[in-house]
């Protein structure tokens, strides 16, 4: 008889356990949830005062894009997360659950900034509109674009818009060689042929 009116209390209890797990592990804002993403990459900014390096992140799935910087409550000067969203769309962010100030970048699939949102607001629900298609967004730490001199139109370096150093067209070094040879002859011509015309010109 104990042990049924055990059962009897316990199982409510059960069910709501098993509930909230099973909600942590599917809806990616729940705090307990467990959500993986890509990289780290290292994303280079070209801006007027030089490149500027972050290690981000990658949020390519539909878990990641919502789950983003939730709850952290730090984040290091050189620390990013790059959001892509496969297609080029206008897109809005918003900084629910996010406990720290973003600088929130959107980007345009040739890789230029388009707008940056300095020190969004954390814990807000306000929707931050990119304004223009782009097709990621980088977020960093509230401040960065200002301390390092990122602004719209600067040049974003990753794989994602062709525009990582790796995707730059190699150079055969034997072209190089025979490129350079070309023009050495151009500028200094052989010197015997240099004498023959003279000799020539003398003659006539």
């Amino acid at each position: 008889m104990t042990i049924q009116r055990f059962i009897l209390f316990a199982a409510p209890f059960l069910a709501l356990v098993l509930f909230a797990a099973a909600y942590a592990q599917t809806d990616p804002t729940a705090p307990g949830a467990v959500v993986e993403y890509g990289g780290p990459d290292p994303v280079i900014i070209e801006t007027a005062e030089g490149p500027v390096e972050f290690i981000a992140e990658i949020a390519a799935t539909d878990a990641a894009r919502t789950r983003g910087m939730m709850y952290r409550e730090s984040m290091e000067p050189n620390e990013a997360m790059l959001f892509d969203f496969e297609v080029v769309q206008p897109v809005a962010i918003w900084m629910a659950n996010t406990l720290i100030p973003l600088d929130i970048i959107f980007i345009r699939e040739d890789g230029t900034i388009a707008k940056i949102i300095a020190n969004a607001q954390p814990l807000s629900r306000r929707s931050l509109p990119s304004d223009f298609p782009v097709l990621a967004v980088l977020e960093i730490a509230g401040g960065r674009s200002a301390e390092t001199g990122i602004a719209p139109g600067d040049l974003v370096r990753h794989a994602l818009f062709g525009t990582d150093m790796a995707d730059e067209p190699m150079v055969d070094a034997e072209e190089v060689d025979a490129g350079e040879d070309a023009a050495e002859d151009a500028v200094e011509p052989d010197a015997e042929d240099a004498d023959a015309g003279t000799e020539e010109a003398a003659e006539e």
